[in-house]
């Protein structure tokens, strides 16, 4: 029985969409879903949630829940990951309560910034784990990675030889949310989407032939004199050229100009939620109970395939019907040309039984690269502090990184990197 392996099975409306959708699938109903998690509580709540999914879709899908991580792995076709390692508490609180110690305030902190490399060095391991584990029990299957710090996380699974492919949401939304936002219509767009994750770049959009930006640049222009919940980004596009494809409370923590001490009024300016994700992490906490019982308890819930990639991509393998993503892939031959080949980077992909093949893209706008390459400089030291264990390449990372080095001097970012390797403790290696 081919079988579909989900690593972080407890995080249970999510599982529910992925492998909901997966159930909906002519093509995958002899499979296994196998799940895993390190939270039984979790994992029993999502095998009867899937279970009752199962009875009520008619599904013949078998849904079998592993304690024994490498059992689960064992002779998958597909993976699906997405975990947290370190969770809301201790992990979040630490990476956000740390950095203020040194007034370094954060938005999201799950992908650059103070927070997204210390999410990094303390997820890497467990990557290095699930690889190790793969070659040997399923050393063909395709690593569908949804976890993030998503760019850092899917190099490390290609650079461990994994067939893998990281997948975002931002991508699959920006189009229509940039659109809805500005009043604009959405029959018969063409879009054409590449960069990194988290700052990929809408480089084309057009609606039956005809560039739709200089009628958005005009809206958003016109927007951005009241208060709006995607500031940031529409400042970005008025001065870089271009809209960017995750939300303005991300951007404003990857980019040197809009959380500054110096300039405390630009919190108001651009409406920038801090501390929006520790936020997230408590109202989800508090919700949990409730929502518990209307999902896992539910003997009579149902589902409607979503627009996640994840059910998509394993038909289009199975079916060998082309189905187009946008992925993270390695820049390998320089799809985009102006980026480094070592990067990850997010680009329109068809996915058919031979796997995943990405476009080529050539030069992003050089103004558009430049920005990416200052995300890509921390990504890539961060990388190698994991490889390498060498404290000195967290400092660089750190030190390269946008907001904290427009933030801190140097001794600052060391000290700060220092405490937050004390605080997280037995979360991450011993370094050198």
């Amino acid at each position: 029985m081919d079988k579909i392996t989900f690593l972080g099975a407890g995080s249970t409306v999510f599982a529910k969409n992925v492998l909901g959708d997966c159930m909906t699938v002519e093509a995958l109903q002899d499979f296994e879903f196998a799940l895993y998690d390190i939270d039984e509580q979790r994992l029993h709540d999502s095998e009867m949630m899937l279970n009752n999914l199962k009875k009520n879709l008619h599904s013949n899908v078998t849904v079998k829940a592993y304690h024994n991580r490498k059992e689960a792995l064992s002779g998958a076709k597909y993976i699906i990951n997405a975990i947290q390692v370190g969770g809301y508490d201790p992990a979040t609180i630490t990476d956000f309560e740390i950095p203020k110690k040194y007034k370094l305030r954060q938005t999201i902190a799950d992908t650059l910034g103070i927070g997204g490399i210390f999410r990094n060095l303390r997820t890497i391991p467990v990557m290095q784990a699930f690889a190790d584990d793969i070659k040997e029990v399923c050393p063909n299957a395709w690593f569908l990675n949804y976890t993030n710090p998503m760019a850092v996380l899917t190099n490390i699974m290609l650079k461990e030889g994994i067939k893998t492919v990281g997948l975002c949401h931002s991508v699959q939304v920006c189009t229509n949310d940039l659109l809805d936002s500005l009043d604009l219509p959405k029959d018969n767009i063409q879009s054409k989407i590449a960069g990194i994750n988290h700052m990929a770049w809408l480089l084309e959009i057009k609606q039956n032939g005809k560039d739709l930006y200089p009628e958005i640049k005009k809206r958003a222009k016109a927007k951005q004199k009241s208060k709006h919940d995607d500031m940031v980004r529409f400042e970005i596009l008025d001065k870089f050229g271009f809209y960017v494809t995750e939300s303005s409370e991300h951007n404003a923590e990857y980019h040197p100009y809009f959380i500054k001490n110096l300039y405390p009024e630009l919190i108001d300016d651009y409406n920038i939620p801090l501390d929006e994700y520790p936020r997230r992490c408590i109202k989800q906490i508090e919700e949990w109970s409730q929502m518990r019982d209307d999902i896992v308890n539910d003997q009579n819930l149902t589902h409607q395939r979503s627009n996640e990639y994840g059910s998509y991509i394993i038909e289009a393998m199975e079916t060998n019907k082309p189905f187009k993503i946008g992925g993270n892939v390695l820049n390998t031959g320089g799809l985009i040309s102006n980026l480094p080949e070592n990067a990850v980077v997010e680009v329109p992909c068809l996915v058919d039984a031979s796997g995943v093949a990405p476009t080529y893209i050539g030069n992003l706008p050089e103004q558009l690269a430049a920005l990416n390459r200052t995300n890509i400089n921390t990504q890539l030291l961060t990388i190698e502090a994991a490889l390498t264990n060498d404290k000195s390449k967290i400092y660089q990372a750190a030190m390269l990184d946008p907001h904290t080095a427009s933030e801190l001097s140097i001794d600052d970012i060391i000290s700060l990197c220092d405490d937050l390797i004390e605080a997280h403790g037995d979360w991450l290696p011993s370094y050198k």
